[in-house]
């Protein structure tokens, strides 16, 4: 996520701790205290925070008593950040708002790092698997060619790519929710595997199949300090470091999750090793450049 949307997260973070400590809000209020115009202002609470139960008395703006100092810090956070970035979810509803808030949700999707993904034409789609999940009904969908009958586990946003965390035939795996075709919910549930839920909450995404993929990277140190903030990685080793650039390891389950974050940081990331992903990656703008040239 840039700046501009770090500033935006952690304004509405802030303007929905004062809903939730049951504090009314003015429009001219918030633009003086946040230094921004009134028609900013104006679009958090009727635009971004639309989902929000909000009621309004003349030019007074208070939480729904309904969820009134009911938000933890994370669910602030979480919302205010799906919030600012809503093309992260592909229909924020506010019966899917008020599911957030209500801490149902957070047992089925989870955020990593920044990004997007316009997913909206599978809108339905999500909603089958997040209930799938929730209800714990095992789906079936094509992926590559082939039909597959899983578990599902988790929605993973990696770098703004959505993921899958599904068991199929006791296996945990990673897909790619884009590519997944023909989708539906079967009528059979399946017993949680604990261990498999132990896995996802520690984080350890590299977990997820059993091909593990090592990759050095080369960072210019003009970014690592909020390339390593953010979290960027799931796990990495520092290699070796001087006073312009910083090499590091990591591992990964799939090419396509170190890709994302390498488009991302260019031109002040690059790939070392191994050489055929450095490679792949090369040609894929090469061939960026070849389709948009004037």
């Amino acid at each position: 996520m840039n700046k501009i949307n770090d500033k935006l997260a952690i304004r509405l973070a802030e303007i929905i701790i004062k809903l939730n400590s049951g504090e009314q809000l003015t429009i001219e209020g918030l633009a003086n205290e946040f230094n921004v115009s009134e028609r900013t202002i104006r679009r958090d609470l009727t635009t971004r925070l639309i989902s929000l139960p909000l009621e309004r008395k003349g030019n007074l703006f208070a939480l729904s008593e309904k969820v009134l100092g009911k938000l933890t810090f994370s669910d602030i956070k979480d919302f205010a950040l799906i919030s600012g970035i809503d093309s992260l979810f592909p229909d924020l509803t506010k019966e899917f708002i008020l599911e957030i808030l209500n801490n149902k949700i957070n047992n089925t999707i989870l955020i990593k790092n920044q990004g997007f993904e316009d997913i909206s034409s599978k809108s339905d789609d999500f909603k089958i698997v997040n209930l799938a999940i929730q209800n714990k009904k095992r789906i079936s969908y094509f992926y590559n060619n082939k039909k597959r009958d899983v578990n599902p586990y988790k929605l993973v946003n990696n770098n703004g790519t959505w993921y899958l965390v599904a068991d199929e035939n006791n296996q945990l795996k990673t897909y790619t929710f884009s590519k997944m075709k023909l989708l539906r919910e079967l009528d059979n549930k399946f017993k949680v595997n604990s261990e498999f839920i132990q896995i996802i909450e520690d984080n350890k995404l590299n977990w997820f199949t059993k091909d593990e993929l090592i990759v050095t990277l080369e960072l210019d140190n003009s970014i690592t300090e909020y390339f390593f903030k953010k979290n960027t990685l799931a796990n990495y080793t520092i290699l070796e470091k001087s006073a312009t650039k910083t090499i590091i390891s990591t591992k990964a389950s799939y090419e396509n999750e170190i890709l994302g974050i390498v488009k991302y940081w260019i031109p002040h990331i690059r790939i070392i090793s191994p050489i055929a992903l450095k490679d792949r990656f090369t040609q894929s703008l090469l061939d960026y450049l070849e389709n948009n040239k004037n």
